[in-house]
This record gives C-alpha cells, sequence and structure tokens, in this order.
C-alpha cells in the first residue's frame, strides 16, 4: 500500500498543494475583504493583516525542529487539522462583541499552521520524489497551491457577496469560514490516509540541544557569506510597491465612489480576481520562468522588476478613469495579475541561485523567503497609512515611485553565487527547512 502511494503521486500532491495554498489565501486575502466587509478603515485593515503575516518571516526559526517528529505525514495532517479547526472557530469569533480580537486571535494560530505546513509540505515532495519526478510534478504542485487562490479569492468571494445580500454581513462570513474550516479539515482527513509516510532523517544528536546548535551554525555561515547585506536588502525591497498594491488595491475595489474607490461588491472582486486574475497569473508565471531561462537572471532581473510593477500602473490607471464596465476592469487587473506573476520569478530565482548556493543551501534559501516575507510585512503594514494621507491616486504614484530603489540596486550587486565555491551538504535537521 505505502508503496502504491509513493508510485501515485496524483493520489496526494492535488490534496496536499490545496490544503498549502487555501489557508493562506484564506487569511492573505478573503479576511481582508471581510474587515472592508464590516467597514474598518484601510490602514486598520492593513496592519492587521501584516500582523498575520508576521508567522511566514519567523518559520525558518523552528522548522528544523519538526525533524523531531517521528514523520513528516504525522506534522502535515496534524497542522492541516489545526489550520481547519482554526479557520472554523472564526465563524464562532464572529457571533461574538469583541468580534476582531477573537478573530485575529484564531487566525493566529492558523497563520502559524499554515507556515509550519509549508516546511513540512516541501519536505514530504522532495522526500517522496525523486529528482525527475520533482521536476515531472512541479506544475501540479503549482496548480493546486493557486487552486487555493482561485477558491478563496475567487469561489468564497463571489458566495460571500451573494449571501451579503440575502443574510447580512455578519452571517455571510460566518458561512464562509465555517465552509473554510470544514474544507481543510476533509483534506487532513483524506491526506491522513493519502500522504506517504516519509520517516524523518535520522540525526547525529536526535535531542533539542543538538537541533537548536546546527541552527545557530547555520544562521551564523547564512550571514557570513560575503555580500550578503546588500543582499537583503535588495530581498526586502524587491516587493515594496507590490506588497503594497496587494494590499490596498482590493480594499480600493471595494471603496465607495465617493471616496475614490470603484465600487465593486463583494462578489464583483471574487469574479474578476477568481477568474481571470487567477488565470492571468498562472500564465505570468511560468512565461516569467522561460523569459529568465532564456535571457539569463542578470540579463533578466530589471524586466522582471519592471513586470513587477505593472500592477502599479494599472491600479494608477484605474484610480484617475474610475471606469464603471466590469469588462473593462477585468482585464485591466488581468495585466496585473500577469505582471506581478511575470516578475515574482525574478525574487525566488535570485534567492535560489544567488543566495542560498552553500553548505546548507535548502535551509538559507528558507531565510532568504523569511527576509522576503519581512520586506512584505513591513511595507503592507505601512501601505493603509500611506493611503489614507495621500487618498488612492497619490498613492499609486507613490507605489511606481517605491520601485525606483530596487531597479537601481538590481543593476550594482552581484548576479553570481555568493559561495559558488561550496557544494551543497546538509545536514538532516535542515535540510527541510524551505
Amino acid at each position: 500500500m505505502e508503496a502504491a502511494r509513493r508510485n501515485m503521486p496524483l493520489k496526494w500532491i492535488p490534496s496536499l498543494y490545496l490544503a498549502s495554498g487555501l489557508p493562506y489565501f484564506a487569511i492573505a486575502l478573503v479576511f481582508g475583504q471581510m474587515m472592508k466587509s464590516m467597514h474598518m478603515s484601510n490602514d486598520e485593515i492593513t496592519h492587521w493583516l501584516a500582523f498575520l503575516g508576521a508567522a511566514w518571516i519567523f518559520k525558518p526559526l523552528w522548522s528544523p525542529f519538526l525533524e523531531l517528529a517521528p514523520s513528516k505525514k504525522v506534522v502535515i495532517v496534524c497542522l492541516q487539522l489545526l489550520g481547519g479547526v482554526s479557520l472554523g472557530l472564526v465563524a464562532l469569533a464572529l457571533q461574538f462583541p469583541f468580534w476582531l480580537s477573537a478573530c485575529i486571535a484564531v487566525l493566529f494560530l492558523a497563520a502559524f499552521s499554515c507556515a509550519t505546513h509549508d516546511i513540512s509540505c516541501d519536505g514530504l515532495y522532495m522526500a517522496s520524489l525523486s529528482k525527475k519526478e520533482q521536476a515531472q510534478y512541479a506544475g501540479w504542485q503549482g496548480t493546486f497551491y493557486n487552486a487555493g487562490r482561485f477558491m478563496a479569492q475567487g469561489g468564497m468571494l463571489m458566495l460571500a457577496g451573494y449571501l451579503e445580500k440575502s443574510q447580512g454581513v455578519t452571517s455571510a462570513w460566518t458561512v464562509i469560514f465555517g465552509i473554510l474550516g470544514l474544507t481543510m479539515c476533509a483534506l487532513g482527513g483524506y491526506n491522513a490516509w493519502a500522504l506517504p509516510v516519509s520517516p524523518n532523517a535520522r540525526m547525529d544528536d536526535h535531542t533539542v540541544s543538538g537541533v537548536a546548535r546546527t541552527l545557530r551554525e547555520v544562521i551564523v555561515d547564512y550571514f557570513r557569506k560575503p555580500g550578503i547585506w546588500i543582499s537583503i536588502i535588495f530581498i526586502i525591497l524587491f516587493r515594496a510597491g507590490e506588497a503594497q498594491v496587494q494590499t490596498i488595491g482590493p480594499l480600493f475595489l471595494r471603496e465607495t465612489l465617493d471616496k475614490g474607490g470603484l465600487g465593486l461588491t463583494t462578489a464583483e472582486v471574487g469574479a474578476v480576481y477568481g477568474t481571470s486574475g487567477t488565470i492571468a497569473f498562472l500564465v505570468g508565471s511560468v512565461m516569467g520562468g522561460y523569459f529568465t531561462s532564456w535571457l539569463s537572471l542578470k540579463r533578466a532581473i530589471l524586466f522582471l522588476i519592471l513586470a513587477m510593477n505593472l500592477p502599479n500602473l494599472v491600479f494608477y490607471y484605474l484610480s484617475h478613469a474610475l471606469p464603471s464596465d466590469l469588462t473593462l476592469i477585468g482585464a485591466a487587473l488581468s495585466v496585473e495579475m500577469f505582471g506581478y506573476g511575470f516578475g515574482f520569478v525574478g525574487v525566488i530565482l535570485y534567492m535560489m541561485q544567488v543566495v542560498a548556493p552553500g553548505k546548507y543551501q535548502t535551509a538559507h534559501y528558507a531565510f532568504s523567503t523569511g527576509f522576503m516575507q519581512l520586506g512584505f510585512v513591513l511595507f503592507r503594514w505601512i501601505s493603509g497609512d500611506v493611503q489614507v494621507a495621500l487618498g488612492y491616486q497619490q498613492f499609486f504614484l507613490w507605489v511606481l515611485l517605491a520601485a525606483i530603489p530596487v531597479a537601481v540596486l538590481s543593476q550594482c550587486i552581484t548576479m553570481e553565487p555568493l559561495q559558488a565555491n561550496e557544494q551543497p551538504n546538509e545536514t538532516p535537521a535542515v535540510a527541510e527547512a524551505g
């Protein structure tokens, strides 16, 4: 039975990565739309979303300790069930007068479980498949992760918009988070059967103190890389504009016309983002990879940065034109999502090919993604305050200008591996940290 599961990856890869993407997009996107429906201000919304995003910054620090569990499967199933229960508890939290505090508490638990799940999810994928199979099923991996975006930002928002009109705001979002929680629990139950058992590798010192010593060595080695600080600054700044637009953009679509927004309903936002927007993102991601492979990262990086800031230009146009035609808005947002998908390849490949190479390649890649998330969270945090101070039109001009520093920096930094002379030789304690 176990051999059959390993030999039939399509029994478990789709459900594994759907369970990875769905809670992330529920926290990062759906919860923001719920707060907008509750008439919270943009600065409040962005602060809470940034707070919840902090779990993805620090996940490399506890990732090695997951190796102390008996297997990756046990960790994954438990985290999926925990995530499902946490999302479901949002439905309960909405019934209290102190609903916001209660929602934040249970969603922080969901964010922690989701961030930790990502680590074990990728670890199981790598441990259960050969190098050839990893490449063969990479498309399925990305497709079902983004199916979580389609379900959350598309289907759930459209359903929420319908229910808001028929049942009221609180009842609508109670149903939405109840569905999200049940879906995650169902995925956890299925994966308890479907996932292959992948025992964690044996370590020389299989203790908490032993793992902690290895983690310290990994951290010290990371910060000893030549030029690491300028690379960290580049990684943090790469998403400066995109983080702000990805946060404020959907709120601008919902904002009333008299406040400078487009006045779309919850369902309309779900329709434009969850359908053509998701497809455009996937197409952009694939084309960005092929483009960089053809041109090389060094020559492609500036084009990728410019593409990453297409969304900023799109929203600058929308904030001035204020179109009411949903087809035109959907086309503009498809351009936004295409540019985001196309350009995002740049920072991923930079971390993978320039910063990560060395003795602890996978662990150092995980640390780099932590710094990337740090930049995303910092710029997401300030985005609401900046928008409130400037208004929508000037805010989208500001995010266009926010892309200039990283574009200049991309022409000054090396695109060669920071430790090109070392070969990967990871210890089991940190091999699955990414």
